[in-house]
């Protein structure tokens, strides 16, 4: 294995100090008054034997690693993998690297993660995690490295905060089937006390009684053991009055549809559909799903101002910022005006959703 080339190599090799080299590698050139001469000259060499500063290293002389750590319930989510998508992109712009962890709802694994970032420096995090993480979220805010939270408000914890606007975006939404000509429009959410979801119900739950309506709301202890799917084919059975429903979460819109494309849920076909969270299936599939989108480009954009804000020591401190973002109601065929009746059957047209 060939040896790494170092700064003392580079060093030896010019016959100059390895802190005149540091201060060229470093960008520092012109403000040590080295000459163009010598800079060229370590430059060249640096480029002719591909050396790359250990950037540990350089985090231990500068104090800054230039990396941020990311935490989140679940990378592989449509929404988190997005947001990841977004500020990878961002954050190289600014000369950042990204370290993508996913914590679960364990909070053994949180501190584990957040110390394995603090031993490789990063210099803030982008978090979002579950329920249950109160405690080790407030330690992490409270200690001196930025702390930007998404997705999810925190009671109780002051930090900066980038949401997303889910109270009027079920409301919305609700409206919108009504408008409609829909009666009946069901809720399917999770039993939990995150704080999005808790605004995405009341939401729904103040446009029901603006309009008059009865409340039918399923709450699921999501688990992901593919038990949601029965759950939802036995709340639809049992409330056959439902002419609308709306899926809380793109994962639970995917377990609905795994309900409704069952051969026997044909008294299903014409129900009408909405999801929060837009992802490319529901699209292509037919009919094509009304879906609430998060603007995941725009969170991502307000994550990485407020943080590199941090990192300039722009804001003041103890004063923190929540930024409320709108949704888009993205309106398609699932929730197209009752009185047509012309919509497809998701029976027959989505036989590929299946595990």
């Amino acid at each position: 294995m060939t040896k790494k080339i170092s700064i003392k190599d580079i060093a030896q090799r010019l016959n100059l100090s390895t802190t005149t080299v540091s201060f060229v590698i470093n960008g520092k050139a012109k403000e040590k008054f080295i000459s163009k001469e010598v800079t060229a000259k370590i430059l060249d060499l640096v480029a002719e034997v591909g050396f790359r500063p250990n950037s540990f290293a350089k985090g231990l002389r500068t104090g800054k690693s230039n990396t941020i750590g990311f935490l989140v319930d679940h990378i592989s989510d449509p929404f988190f993998s997005g947001i990841a998508n977004f500020l990878e992109e961002i954050a190289a712009q600014h000369g950042y690297k990204i370290l993508f962890s996913s914590t679960g709802k364990e909070k053994n694994k949180f501190t584990e993660l957040v110390d394995a970032f603090t031993e490789r420096r990063v210099d803030g995090y982008i978090v979002a995690t579950a329920v249950g993480m109160e405690e080790e979220v407030k330690k992490l805010v409270d200690s001196e490295v930025p702390v930007v939270l998404f997705d999810r408000y925190l009671p109780g914890i002051p930090a900066d905060y980038v949401l997303v606007d889910n109270f009027s975006s079920t409301y919305k939404a609700t409206q919108h089937l009504f408008e409609n000509g829909y009666r009946n429009c069901a809720f399917i959410t999770t039993d939990t006390g995150e704080q999005q979801m808790t605004d995405r119900l009341e939401g729904y739950r103040d446009a029901v009684s603006d309009h008059g309506k009865a409340e039918t709301i399923l709450k699921i202890k999501y688990e992901g053991n593919g038990s949601t799917v029965n759950i939802i084919t036995s709340f639809l059975h049992a409330n056959r009055q439902i002419d609308a429903v709306i899926f809380a979460a793109n994962y639970l819109t995917m377990e609905g549809l795994r309900a409704l494309k069952s051969p026997n849920r044909k008294f299903r076909d014409d129900l009408a559909l909405v999801s929060f969270d837009d992802f490319e299936l529901l699209e292509f599939i037919s009919p094509a799903i009304t879906a609430i989108r998060q603007p995941m480009e725009k969170i991502a954009q307000h994550i990485m101002k407020l943080l590199l804000a941090k990192f300039a020591q722009k804001n003041d401190e103890g004063m923190f910022s929540t930024i409320n973002i709108p949704c888009v109601l993205n309106i398609r065929e699932s929730s197209a005006v009752k009185v047509q009746m012309e919509r497809p059957s998701f029976r027959a047209e989505s036989r590929n959703l299946s595990r």
